[in-house]
């Protein structure tokens, strides 16, 4: 197994705990401030709706790492169990893992939609050719 190329999996899991940690840190004083009811029966998006967008951004973006990532996941494991943690694929994978912090800190910062969606973009054409070459070399 190729450990290297577990590096980039394990940078992306803790920045998602950086974003989630910085999603707390400026949803619970903000909720506070804004006497948000917890009311189970109200839609998530109606009981948190009343927080300022630079709050709402840090918890969008959290979402997002869990979306698209769990395929570099995925993808990236399979590249380490088969032995594949060349300079190519490591490379490949540190720069997903780039550009997905990249991306966190423009949706949670500026949340330029233009820039983040250029940036969204990126990030996938890496992650696709990634999964090309692990499917590569699957045989």
């Amino acid at each position: 197994m190729s450990h290297v190329m577990l590096q980039p999996v394990m940078a992306l899991v803790l920045w998602s705990m950086v974003m989630w940690g910085w999603l707390y840190a400026t949803r619970l004083p903000a909720m506070i401030r804004a006497r948000t009811s917890l009311d189970p029966t109200q839609p998530r998006d109606v009981m948190l709706g009343g927080l300022p967008p630079q709050v709402r951004w840090k918890a969008d973006n959290y979402n997002h790492l869990m979306e698209q990532p769990t395929l570099f996941y995925a993808t990236a494991l399979t590249l380490a169990l088969l032995g594949q943690g060349d300079t190519i694929n490591l490379a490949l994978a540190w720069s997903y893992v780039a550009l997905r912090v990249v991306h966190s800190l423009v949706q949670a910062l500026i949340n330029l939609i233009v820039l983040r969606f250029a940036i969204f973009m990126a990030a996938s054409v890496v992650l696709i050719v990634l999964a090309l070459r692990a499917a590569l070399a699957l045989g």
